[in-house]
């Protein structure tokens, strides 16, 4: 008789540290790419990768974290995620507050670790990354554009449900299959493209949370909204979808 070669479904613990980990590497990534080579000198010499490359490390970053650690844990790597995927019927609710903690844990541990490397950088690097707030997101100083308190509400709102909505699209009965990570990954670098002058591009709050920290008064001041606005956009994703495609929700 030949062995089942059905691999065991991951234990909680792995679960819960699949979401630090592939939280941890979306934070040092994108924020990391946003604090050292965004306006890299200033631009000078062309070495600086702007918002496009900022953009392209998040999707990047993404579907680098859903194929490494979607098997284990569903990869949501976000609270608005891990939320709207609980609205449409695809994850238990007694499971959202354990990941939603691992999520800003590896976030918080991902802002940490950068914060340590500019340490080590020329000309007060770490104190002119905090002066700026740390690639924070919101309005007004925080808001690369200068955009005002309703624009972040509703670019952070609208744009977290499209991606929540392009994640329980491709990932159901009648999705992508494995391809599934390269379709959330480009929604995110399309989005952020629209985002980022605005907001500075959340879509997550354990994002928000982890620069928040680093990012100094104005940023935690302003750290309510990146948190609300992004699961907002995720609940309404969730409940829609399960509203409009009950049959596709499980």
């Amino acid at each position: 008789m030949s062995e089942s070669t059905t691999p065991a479904a991951p234990s909680v613990a792995a679960k819960l540290g699949a979401e630090v980990v592939g939280t941890f590497f979306l934070v040092f990534a994108v924020i990391g790419t946003a604090l050292f080579t965004a306006g890299f000198a200033a631009g000078e010499g062309g070495l600086n990768v702007g918002f496009l490359g900022v953009s392209l490390a998040l999707g990047l970053s993404v579907i680098i974290g859903a194929f490494a650690f979607g098997p284990i844990s569903g990869g949501h790597f976000n609270p608005a995620v891990t939320l709207g995927l609980a609205a449409a019927g695809r994850f238990a609710w007694k499971d959202v507050a354990a990941y939603i903690v691992a999520q800003v844990i590896g976030a918080v541990l991902g802002a940490t670790a950068l914060v340590a490397i500019l340490a080590g950088g020329k000309d007060g690097a770490l104190a002119a990354a905090q002066k700026g707030g740390f690639a924070s997101t919101g309005w007004g100083e925080l808001s690369p554009g200068g955009y005002n308190t309703a624009s972040f509400f509703i670019a952070e709102i609208v744009a977290t449900a499209l991606f929540v909505t392009v994640i329980l699209a491709v990932t159901g009965k009648r999705g992508a299959g494995s391809l599934a990570p390269f379709a959330i990954g480009l929604t995110l670098t399309v989005i952020a493209l629209l985002a980022i002058p605005v907001t500075n591009g959340s879509f997550n709050p354990a994002r928000s949370i982890a620069t928040a920290v680093y990012g100094g008064p104005t940023a935690l001041a302003q750290l309510w909204a990146s948190i609300v606005a992004p699961i907002v956009g995720g609940l309404i994703a969730g409940f829609a979808h399960k509203a409009i495609f009950e049959g596709e929700a499980k």
